[in-house]
């Protein structure tokens, strides 16, 4: 596994282009967000996603989270936008936010195989550098799966060390615990609490919002396909 030590707060682009490439060609690649790290594969690349499941001995039937760099990115993904995910862009992202949104026709089943997509936009220098370079990156947490999320790259060597093709060390994670996850396909209704905390959420959209899960776990989907991890 190649391993590039990259300085979040003095980006090498030279190393960003050589995992973006990496991506780009259908490769996996662990990197740090705010959140936790990530096992990122090209949103375009279905067998590169078809990996991750077997990397991280996770079941198919569960959806991944699309990373984007800008929110034009979510036309490729996203049917139609609504007024609260509008509300939600504008106050957290880029942040610890996944929005649950209809999703287009097009989009592979390997990242969803139910009427809905969920997107994130990380709040990390490395994250974005390299999701503008690569494009649309799927990326649940780089681990195996039911075990815990790692915050350091030491935690994404040794799960997954010896089955990626590349990590890039950023370091800790600054937050640690995984994003919020809201669907926002019918009425407001919270998967999963994670970095931001509901009474934020109810602030923003002026309303109280129904919350499925108290505290989330790893990996985890209910039975509709509903992104929880």
């Amino acid at each position: 596994m190649l391993v590039l030590k990259i300085n979040p707060q003095k980006i090498s682009k030279r190393k960003i282009e050589i995992a973006a490439c990496l991506l780009r060609e259908g490769k996996l690649v662990a990197f740090p967000t705010e959140t936790v790290y990530g096992l990122g594969a090209s949103a375009f690349h279905r067998e590169a996603m078809q990996r991750i499941y077997k990397v991280k001995g996770r079941e198919e039937i569960k959806p991944l989270t699309v990373h984007i760099a800008n929110e034009k990115d979510m036309e490729d993904f996203v049917l139609t936008l609504t007024p609260s995910a509008e509300k939600l862009i504008s106050a957290f992202w880029p942040g610890p936010l996944t929005i649950v949104l209809p999703k287009k026709e097009e989009v592979p089943p390997e990242i969803t195989r139910s009427n809905r997509v969920g997107l994130r936009m990380p709040d990390h220098p490395i994250a974005l550098a390299l999701i503008e370079r690569s494009g649309p990156l799927v990326a649940p947490s780089a681990n195996l799966s039911g075990h815990p999320s790692p915050t350091t790259p030491k935690m994404v060597e040794e799960q997954l060390g010896d089955r990626i093709e590349c990590l890039i060390d950023g370091g800790k994670t600054p937050i640690g615990i995984e994003s919020t996850v809201i669907d926002l396909t019918d009425k407001p209704l919270i998967l999963r609490i994670g970095a931001i905390p509901v009474e934020s959420i109810e602030e923003i959209l002026g309303e109280e919002v129904e919350v499925r899960e108290k505290r989330g776990g790893q990996d985890k989907e209910d039975g509709k396909g509903k992104l929880r991890g």
